[in-house]
C-alpha cells in the first residue's frame, strides 16, 4: 500500500511535466526552425548584395566612351570630304583672277587654253595633274597654267584645299588661296584692285608692281595703270554678264 501511495504521487507530480514536455520540445523546434530559416534569408540576401556590388564595379571599370565621340567623328568625315569649292567666285574676285591671267600672259582673250600655258608659252594637255615640266628661256621656270604655279606651290595649295585635278576650277581656288594667304583678297572684297593689293601680291607674281612700280624678282612687270585699266575693265564686263 505504501508503495502504491508513493507511485501515485510520483504519477501526479510527473503528469504535468510530461504533457508540458511536447510543447517544449515543439517549441523548440519551431524556434530552430525559425533560426535557420533567418540565418538562410540574411546567408541568401548577403549573397544578392555582393551581387550587386560586383555588378556595380563591373559597370565602374568598363571603358568609358566620350561624349564627343560621335560628335568627333562627324567632323572628322566632314573634313575629309570637303569640297573643292573653299572660295566663292564674286565678279570682283573673277576680275581679279582673270588680271592675273593678263598679266602674267595666260590672259588668251579670256579663253580656256590659258589654263594649259607653260612658262615661255608651250601647251600641255594632261590637266589631271601639275606637269612639273622645266622650260629653259630667258629663265628657266616649271611655272605652268593659267596662274603659273610652280610644282611646290601648287603641291602645298592643292594638298591644304584638297584639289584632285589640275583643272580649270581647281587652279581658280588655288589662286584665290595664294591671294588671301598674302592678306590681298579683304582688299579687293572691299575696294577692287588697288595700289596696295598689288603690291602685297608683287612677292607671288612676279609680273604684278611692288609700291614702287616694280618687280620684287627683277623680271618684266606691269605697271600699275595697266592693271587697274583691265581690271575695272574686265569687272564691268561681269557685272553687264558679257
Amino acid at each position: 500500500m505504501e508503495f502504491s501511495r508513493l507511485l501515485h504521487r510520483f504519477t501526479q507530480r510527473i503528469h504535468p511535466i510530461a504533457q508540458a514536455a511536447p510543447k517544449v520540445i515543439g517549441l523548440s523546434a519551431i524556434g530552430m526552425g525559425l533560426t535557420l530559416s533567418l540565418g538562410q534569408s540574411l546567408q541568401a540576401e548577403r549573397s544578392s548584395e555582393r551581387s550587386r556590388q560586383n555588378r556595380t564595379v563591373a559597370e565602374a571599370l568598363k571603358p568609358q566612351r566620350s561624349a564627343n565621340t560621335t560628335a568627333d567623328s562627324i567632323t572628322a568625315a566632314t573634313v575629309s570630304h570637303q569640297p573643292a569649292s573653299h572660295y566663292a567666285i564674286t565678279p570682283e574676285r573673277r576680275a581679279l583672277l582673270n588680271t592675273i591671267r593678263f598679266a602674267e600672259g595666260t590672259w588668251k582673250d579670256g579663253k580656256d587654253l590659258g589654263y594649259r600655258i607653260l612658262y615661255g608659252g608651250g601647251q600641255f594637255q594632261d590637266l589631271s595633274r601639275h606637269p612639273d615640266r622645266v622650260v629653259v628661256k630667258r629663265y628657266t621656270s616649271a611655272a605652268a597654267g593659267a596662274y603659273q604655279f610652280l610644282p611646290g606651290t601648287w603641291q602645298e595649295v592643292a594638298h591644304r584645299l584638297d584639289l584632285p585635278s589640275f583643272a580649270p576650277e581647281h587652279q581658280d581656288q588655288a589662286a584665290l588661296h595664294l591671294v588671301k594667304k598674302r592678306g590681298a583678297l579683304q582688299e579687293i572684297d572691299r575696294n577692287g584692285l588697288t595700289k596696295a593689293a598689288m603690291n602685297q601680291l608683287a612677292p607671288e607674281w612676279a609680273s604684278f608692281p611692288t609700291h614702287a612700280g616694280k618687280s620684287a624678282y627683277g623680271q618684266p612687270v606691269k605697271s600699275h595703270d595697266e592693271l587697274v585699266a583691265f581690271y575695272r575693265t574686265n569687272l564691268s564686263q561681269l557685272r553687264r554678264g558679257a
